[in-house]
């Protein structure tokens, strides 16, 4: 049996049953719940430089909870956002409970770590999956855009088209491709920058948002919580922003409040 590899944990289907599966997603909580749903067996993540309250890694200790053993990859050794950058060059950063009493330990290979997971995989169960609660949000504003925080900018809606979405998404290209890195026109989108990593991963999306008009920014995992759009509202410092942005008279080191606050008055 071999690993499934998968430049995100929203590309899971039903062949993650069971499965040792290799995202490129970040190791927080809501892709840990969606990898834990798609019935897989073991995933390994990316720490998205572990950050703020150590969101990055924060679902690799919940899915221990659940019996599902889980890896997270050091951020500077493979690109987030790419599963076969991870399988081919992650090193692992963090194991919870399950996948190190399986023989996995920080500093393996994710090739090596894979391999544990694989030959001394136990019998798959049943699991009963908690509800994750909240993952969208308005965002109450006196400007005449709408504005969401999304945990997961794979939450957002055709109906957002021209509004604002403050997501708590990496802000990488998925597998290193521009398509569907936003399928939806909004007028704006924070993501995280998940630390930057390797080859400046974690905001390479927003270069490609420039040619459809989408102001595009990361705020820095540092100031808030990779997968929490709330947190990226409430706490986030722009990182990196694309020339759209710019224009707009966005800037690094504006908070997402101040940002968030001058785009909704734009025409």
């Amino acid at each position: 049996m071999d690993a499934l590899v998968a430049d995100s944990v929203t590309q899971l289907k039903e062949k993650a049953r069971g499965a040792v599966c290799v995202c490129g997603s970040h190791g927080g909580l809501y892709p840990a719940w969606l990898a834990a749903r798609a019935g897989a067996h073991a995933v390994v993540l990316n720490d998205a430089g572990i950050g703020r309250h150590s969101a990055g890694i924060a679902g690799i200790w919940w899915l221990a909870g659940l019996g599902i053993a889980a890896c997270a990859i050091e951020h500077r050794s493979a690109r987030i956002g790419d599963g076969a950058d991870t399988l081919a060059s992650g090193i692992v950063s963090t194991v919870n409970d399950v996948a190190a009493r399986l023989g996995c330990l920080p500093g393996h290979t994710c090739k090596q770590a894979v391999e544990w997971l694989l030959e001394r995989g136990e019998e798959e169960e049943t699991r009963e999956i908690p509800e994750f609660g909240e993952t969208r949000s308005r965002i109450r504003n006196s400007g005449h855009r709408d504005v969401w925080a999304l945990d997961s900018v794979s939450l957002v809606r055709a109906e957002d088209r021209r509004s604002i979405v403050v997501t708590g998404s990496h802000g990488a290209l998925l597998g290193g491709k521009p398509d569907h890195v936003l399928d939806v026109d909004v007028f704006a989108a924070l993501f995280n920058d998940a630390g930057g990593g390797k080859d400046g991963a974690g905001y390479a999306r927003l270069a490609a948002l420039d040619p459809r008009g989408i102001a595009a920014a990361t705020v820095s995992s540092q100031s808030a919580r990779i997968g929490d759009g709330l947190s990226t509202y409430d706490t986030g410092v722009l990182s990196h922003l694309n020339e759209t942005a710019r224009r707009l008279e966005l800037r690094e080191g504006m908070t997402a409040r101040e940002a968030v606050a001058r785009l909704v008055g734009l025409a």
